[in-house]
């Protein structure tokens, strides 16, 4: 969208957008974004369009559907790279106009400051190089304030058009027709908070220095949304952009958005993986950390899947493509990312309301207030200057941008460490959040089964256990088998196995290596008569105590060993509780596995409240209890089975290695499969919500604060726009200060 100005802008813009029938709109100045949901029998885009262009701005269609959350009901009215030229455009002219002001308004300041400097007449030589400031630099405030004019409406361009061209024409009336051309005129200067009785008789110096600093502010607060917004445009910018396809058994280069679902693309060392797929030749290490601030290498092989943008720092792959375009888990991202940013929280749409009708009171305020000046006798000046200063004073952009440019900076670094965040109202959720529901499969557990423990009897090693009994695993699919079979490899080559069989429910048997091996269930080893000797059962009962999976070993009709298997705690598991805990949150395990599994675990990660034995459809009535029991509930989980969970609680966080459903019920998706990750993620958005208080808290208590001041005639109107410019830039560089929240 283009126009917009100030927050009382997009309220306007808003407010005429959900006057359409079946329409229901969020427009962000900071963003300068429109999201439209609509119902396309009854509004069409060029509707939509058509409205805003009536109210006195501008819109865009989006380039292409893949821009937008949903196709079929969206309008985001701003594309990516239209955006970005869009700003670049008017980035140039807004700092030719301020070059043009600070140059002219610093003499015309210091001459007006500086008795010493006032000369026989200087205030003509006020007035030269006051009239390009008010008129060229400060045009953009006047063709705002005439536009909205047309439309019925007034907004903060309306106070800076008003205040600078009352004090500019004042001065041209005093030095015409008063006496303030005469030569030898003179008049002083103080910056202090007093009533000025019309000492200083032309307005030149405000008129110049209040233009001077609010294109200041403009132009530095321009600057900083896009530096804000940087994040996202470099997630934007992170994919490949060409691809090797392999058609025929021969590479061709292609750009990347002519990927199709299942074509087979080839990856080399040190290239970017074009997009998400699945290995189906070769193996490497992948730097996924531009995506999930991981910094450790992801191993992957044939059969594993990987995400489009990350990095191949290893060997070379071949890849088929299974997600394309805005499928993609980094245009998903993206997307989320820009949701978040788009949306605003309940104290923002409070703040815009205000805006809304801010800006008619002040003007008001400001026709009251030269009207109670003159009334009372203080003289034509004092009470001109009272209402020139309540019009500069009381420019809202300070509130306008209070939530949105923390909103884009807090998302834009989340985005960055890997946590995404849906919506703004999900900071507001973090700060209650007293109980978090940690599923135990894939969240605290790896959700790969992983050889805990090797157990031998007689004169069996370790090493002669894994070799044999790996060789065997090694041509099972079955994940117990998996685990086994990935340890033993760990350990070095394993032979090639003969007379291999399957056995259904017990495990596997056949020949290594000259032996007539067995690996499996106990009882697969009695259908041999084969029986476990007393140290080996004792190892399995204690496994099977502690809710692991025992597998029992032999060859040439002796139990050599049994092997514990078991879904392992991640590496990181226990210290994100600790975490958790810091933040004053209870940690609960929920799983659907058995109490000694449960137990076990929790122990592990030192959490002290479970739930076991959890049907996939009773973890939401988990959820439900606790909520009823007075918590506000966190839940963390990853499968499809969490989803309804994720959705009941209060603040819903998947793990990003998870299923599309947990994702999408979710409120913040953790990129990375690292339960560290959740941690992070609360602590980040209870930052970006105070964050966005203190800005409210700055820019209303300024408000109330100066407006009387400047009614009372206390405020010199210079030093009144110098002050509003300033607050507009802190509340940005506030939000600027979330890019260095760090992880851990």
């Amino acid at each position: 969208m283009g126009g917009m100005t100030c927050a009382s802008c997009a309220a306007r813009v808003e407010k005429k957008l959900n006057r359409m029938d079946g329409v229901e709109a969020t427009v962000n100045y900071a963003t300068e974004k429109a999201k439209v949901t609509y119902r396309g029998e009854d509004v069409s885009v060029q509707d939509l369009i058509a409205t805003v262009e009536a109210t006195g701005y501008t819109a865009e269609e989006p380039p292409s559907p893949e821009a937008r959350p949903d196709a079929d009901d969206a309008d985001d009215t701003s594309g990516g790279s239209a955006r970005d030229a869009r700003d670049a455009d008017e980035l140039t002219p807004l700092r030719q106009r301020l070059v043009t002001a600070v140059v002219l308004a610093v003499p015309v300041i210091a001459m007006a400051m500086i008795p010493a400097l006032q000369f026989d007449n200087w205030q003509w030589l006020s007035l030269t190089l006051a009239a390009p400031v008010v008129t060229y630099a400060a045009w953009p405030f006047h063709r705002a304030a005439w536009t909205n004019a047309r439309h019925g409406a007034a907004t903060m361009d309306t106070l800076i058009s008003l205040g600078t061209s009352a004090a500019f024409l004042w001065s041209l009336w005093a030095l015409f027709f008063g006496t303030a051309g005469m030569t030898g005129m003179t008049h002083a200067f103080e910056l202090t908070i007093a009533r000025t009785d019309g000492a200083g008789n032309i307005y030149l110096e405000a008129a110049a220095g209040v233009t001077a600093f609010i294109l200041a502010g403009r132009y530095f607060e321009a600057r900083s949304k896009r530096k804000a917004g940087a994040a996202l445009r470099a997630l934007l910018e992170l994919g490949a952009k060409e691809v090797t396809v392999l058609r025929g058994g021969v590479g061709t280069t292609v750009p990347t958005a002519e990927l199709r679902v299942g074509d087979r693309f080839l990856v080399r060392p040190g290239e970017k993986i074009a997009t998400d797929g699945t290995v189906v030749e070769g193996s490497s290490a992948v730097d996924t950390s531009l995506l999930t601030g991981e910094s450790v290498p992801t191993e992957v092989a044939v059969g594993d899947t990987v995400t489009g943008a990350t990095l191949n720092a290893g060997g070379r792959l071949v890849v088929e493509a299974t997600r394309i375009g805005s499928d993609t888990q980094l245009a998903r991202m993206a997307r989320m990312v820009e949701d978040a940013q788009n949306g605003k929280a309940s104290a923002q749409r409070l703040a815009d309301r205000v805006s809304a009708v801010f800006v008619p009171v002040v003007i008001a305020l400001a026709v009251a207030t030269l009207a109670f000046w003159l009334g009372t006798g203080a003289g034509a000046t004092a009470a001109f200057t009272a209402a020139v200063a309540v019009l500069i004073i009381a420019c809202p952009c300070a509130l306008g941008l209070a939530t949105p440019t923390a909103l884009m900076v807090g998302t834009g670094r989340g985005a960055q460490l890997g946590v995404l965040i849906k919506g703004p109202e999900v900071l507001e959720t973090t700060r209650r959040v007293d109980t978090v529901v940690l599923d135990k499969t894939g969240t605290v557990t790896t959700g790969r089964m992983t050889l805990h423990a090797v157990h031998t009897a007689g004169s069996a090693t370790e090493a002669e256990v894994l070799r044999l009994a790996g060789a065997l695993e090694n041509a099972s699919e079955h994940p117990v088998a998996r685990a086994v079979a990935s340890a033993a490899e760990a350990a070095g080559p394993l032979p090639v196995p003969e007379d291999f069989a399957n056995v259904p429910g017990l495990g596997v048997q056949g020949v290594v290596e000259g032996h007539a091996v067995l690996v499996g269930r106990e009882r697969l080893l009695a259908q041999g008569e084969i029986r476990l000797p007393a140290r080996l059962s004792e190892a399995r009962d204690t496994a099977e105590a502690a809710g692991r999976t025992a597998i029992a070993v032999a060859w040439d009709g002796e139990a050599r060993a049994v092997l514990e298997v078991a879904d392992a705690v991640k590496d990181t598991s226990a210290e994100a509780v600790r975490r958790l805990r810091a933040l004053g949150l209870t940690p609960i395990l929920l799983t659907g596995d058995n109490q000694a599994v449960a137990r076990t675990v929790a122990a592990e990660v030192d959490i002290d409240e479970i739930h076991a034995e959890v049907m996939p459809q009773d973890k939401v009535d988990v959820v439900k209890r606790l909520q009823a029991e007075g918590r506000s509930v966190a839940m963390v989980g990853d499968g499809v089975n969490d989803a309804a969970a994720l959705a009941q609680a209060d603040l819903g966080l998947a793990m990003g290695t998870g299923t599309d459903a947990a994702i999408e019920a979710s409120d913040l998706t953790l990129v990375r499969g690292d339960l560290n990750a959740a941690p992070d993620a609360i602590r980040l958005a209870r930052r970006t919500l105070s964050t966005i208080r203190g800005n409210l808290f700055w820019a209303f208590a300024y408000n109330v604060a100066a407006l009387p001041l400047a009614a009372a005639g206390l405020l010199n109107p210079m030093i009144a726009g110098a002050a509003m410019a300033f607050s507009s830039v802190f509340v940005v560089g506030n939000s600027l200060r979330l890019r260095g929240f760090k992880a851990g």
